[in-house]
């Protein structure tokens, strides 16, 4: 009878054990695996940034060299189309800038791509396109209106991933680049509401309603590429200058545009 007793006393206790041990491994397992797991925002700035001589390049730096770029692509025409079918100074003077800023960015996006060895569009986005489909087929005032509140609305929007881009990137080309940008998107913006066509609440109406995009697939630096060219034949006019760029004295070698 004894053994019996002692038996069954052992037998309690080592299930008590086992289950207080269960109890603990079930409590600690879940930190373990929550410290353990990739996902975290600090994972993907990890995983999405290449290291460079200027700094780390982050997906986000990379988008934006891209959205640069591609708001040359379009811009640059439709300034050029303003300054010939305004119907006023104003839009004209808007046209102008345009393809002031715009020829002075995409050499400069130009430049910062050849360096960090990125691949840039040589054409329009379809969005992009569209919008230069609307101004094609827009005449008189309506051109006009079209003209101040498309580029007015794509120049906004713009402008918020500058801000993003210049207060959280590493790489100092990228940094310079978003100064340069940050003045001429400002500029545009400015003589694009000079215009007296920009219709605010629209604007306030899409912002509230709007989700932010995405970020397109943007690739690692696959090593140095050659610049594309520049996107239209353009001429700077002189008569409308942006301030010195940020960087041109160390960025752009004398004879590189």
């Amino acid at each position: 009878m004894r053994s019996i007793n002692r038996t069954g006393l052992v037998s309690g206790t080592g299930l008590i054990i086992a289950a207080l041990t269960a109890t603990l491994v079930a409590l600690v397992f879940p930190i373990w695996s929550y410290a353990d797991r990739a996902g975290t925002g600090l994972d993907t700035l990890k995983a999405q940034s290449v290291s460079t001589q200027f700094g780390p390049l982050s997906a986000l730096d990379r988008e934006f060299i891209t959205k640069v770029r591609l708001a040359g692509l379009w811009e640059l025409p439709a300034g050029q189309q303003a300054e010939e079918r305004g119907t006023n100074q104003a839009v004209k003077t808007a046209g102008a800038h345009l393809v002031e800023g715009h020829t002075f960015l995409d050499a400069r996006v130009r430049n910062v791509a050849a360096r960090l060895g990125l691949e840039l569009p040589n054409q329009p986005n379809p969005q992009q396109r569209g919008w230069l489909a609307t101004l094609d087929a827009a005449h008189g005032t309506d051109y006009d209106r079209k003209f101040a509140n498309i580029l007015r609305r794509a120049h906004g929007k713009v402008f918020s991933v500058v801000a993003q881009v210049r207060a959280n990137t590493r790489n100092s080309l990228v940094r310079d680049l978003a100064d340069d940008a940050n003045t001429t998107v400002l500029d545009h913006i400015k003589v694009l509401e000079a215009t007296g066509y920009v219709d605010f609440d629209a604007l306030a109406q899409d912002a509230a309603t709007a989700s932010p995009p995405p970020l397109t697939a943007s690739p690692a630096p696959p090593g140095p590429v050659q610049s594309p060219d520049s996107p239209v034949p353009v001429t700077p006019s002189g008569s409308y200058p942006l301030p010195p760029a940020a960087s041109r004295a160390k960025d752009q070698p004398s004879g590189t545009p």
